[in-house]
């Protein structure tokens, strides 16, 4: 009995010895391994006072937050909108100034302003330039209107989008369209997905 022992014993042993082999693999010490990085761009660090700074610029300067947040193509915009609010307040503005003062002119009296033709009789009523001068004030005050939204959109637009900038987007939380065939009632089943991996 001892002796079928020490035979099982033995022969366990000697067949692990038998089963290392050495390793035909050897790194030398000389060759390096080389990581490559990873293409995800690095994180910016977050900053709290960026939308504050972006918004300041705006208000300063108009369209200096969207330089600040590198938004270039949104300047053009900008002052496409609010040069137009102005062009239009000038133009509206000159109009007014034109029917106010043929209208003082024939309360004063006289028929040679250029609204009344060159007869006796008048090609615009007083009424109609009454109405004029109303029309071109109220244009007036819708240009300066949009002048004003277009500046107040520039300084919202570029806090926004400093925060925007800063806010991680990440695959761990994701919205997709799902569109699913449903073989009970052969009808289709149109549905949105939310998923969001724990780390």
């Amino acid at each position: 009995m001892k002796n079928n022992f020490l035979n099982i014993f033995f022969l366990i042993f000697a067949t692990s010895l038998f089963a290392q082999t050495s390793d035909s693999l050897i790194v030398k010490k000389e060759e390096r391994i080389i990581v490559v990085n990873d293409s995800i761009l690095p994180k910016e660090e977050y900053n709290p006072l960026a939308p504050a700074k972006a918004a300041f610029y705006s208000a300063v300067v108009p369209g200096l937050g969207q330089v600040y947040n590198k938004k270039y193509w949104k300047i053009p915009i900008i002052y496409a909108g609010m040069a137009a609010g102005v062009y239009f307040y000038k133009q509206q503005d000159d109009d007014y100034d034109r029917f106010r003062n043929a209208y003082k002119r024939r309360l004063a009296g006289y028929t040679d302003d250029e609204f009344y033709g060159n007869g006796t009789e008048a090609l615009i009523s007083d009424d109609r330039l009454i109405n004029a001068q109303k029309s071109a004030q109220k244009n007036k005050s819708i240009s300066i209107i949009v002048t004003v939204a277009f500046y107040l959109l520039n300084v919202v637009d570029a806090n926004v989008d400093a925060h925007l900038r800063q806010y991680e987007v990440s695959e761990d939380l994701s919205l997709q369209p799902n569109f699913d065939y449903n073989q009970f009632n052969a009808k289709p089943q149109y549905g949105m997905s939310l998923t969001y991996r724990f780390k």
